[in-house]
């Protein structure tokens, strides 16, 4: 398995300049990466640059491949990608968009091959404990069970880097901790995944790294303990704060004041 490595990467959106010259540390395979940061530091621009959905400047390679400038099936074969929503008014069931997923990448080599397209399908479902999902229309289902069927079809191709944005944006207890711990099961299994979060209590408690950008640049990155300071989110979130440890030694954020 390979590094993600990404270097002086500039982003312009309709005509202003969203990130400038970002330099991320590698991130390995195994590591859940989160990105945080305040409203319009470019977390999500700096994802969907990563996942090849908008043009960019610099460098950014997954071992030897360059996700810039190759082809859309050299990306689809390494890359997933989940978005904040899925669109509305999908009437397919959960398992036809998964078949679509599949089909239209044929990354596994199985187009053709109806059974292995199932096959493939259902062994997701039932690894991220969705199965009973699979013949409900996508409409049907609640915020939660749609945030778990977007991450489904992130990972149907199985990917070795998974982008998520914001997947527990919405999501009650419950959802936010399922959706979590399942993407630390997918990391733990091989995969890098990158992920952007507001909840600074869920990247302190998943995360192996956070990256904290402010204003489209890389303000700090490294473990919980290191990047969640009181200097950091006085800096980056205009607040006081105490940061202190559970009795299970996990990092907690108490806001006292803005700044």
């Amino acid at each position: 398995m390979s590094a993600l490595r990404v270097s002086q990467l500039d982003v312009a959106y309709k005509g202003r300049q969203v990130l400038h010259g970002i330099n991320l540390p590698d991130i390995h395979p195994g590591q859940v990466v989160a990105l945080v940061g305040p409203n319009g530091a470019g977390k999500s621009t700096l994802l969907r640059a990563l996942a090849g959905l908008l043009k960019a400047r610099g460098e950014v390679r997954l071992g030897t491949l360059d996700l810039l400038n190759c082809d859309r099936r050299e990306r689809a074969a390494v890359l997933g990608f989940m978005p904040q929503t899925l669109p509305e008014g999908i009437e397919l069931s959960v398992l036809e968009t998964l078949l679509g997923a599949l089909r239209g990448a044929d990354t596994l080599g199985l187009r053709g091959n109806s059974q292995a397209l199932q096959a493939q399908a259902f062994a997701v479902l039932e690894q991220l404990s969705i199965l009973p999902m699979a013949l409900k229309s996508l409409d049907s289902l609640s915020g939660g069970q749609k945030q778990m069927v977007s991450l489904a079809q992130a990972v149907i191709r199985e990917p070795s880097l998974l982008l998520l944005d914001e997947p527990t944006s919405a999501l009650d207890l419950r959802y936010q901790n399922d959706v979590m711990g399942t993407v630390r099961q997918l990391a733990d299994q091989g995969r890098i995944v990158v992920v952007v979060l507001h909840d600074l209590g869920l990247a302190a408690r998943w995360a192996d790294c956070i990256m904290v950008l402010q204003q489209g640049r890389l303000h700090t990155a490294g473990t919980p303990e290191q990047t969640l300071t009181p200097a950091m989110l006085e800096q980056v979130y205009g607040v006081q704060a105490r940061v202190e440890h559970c009795s299970q030694g996990r990092v907690q954020i108490h806001v006292d004041a803005s700044c």
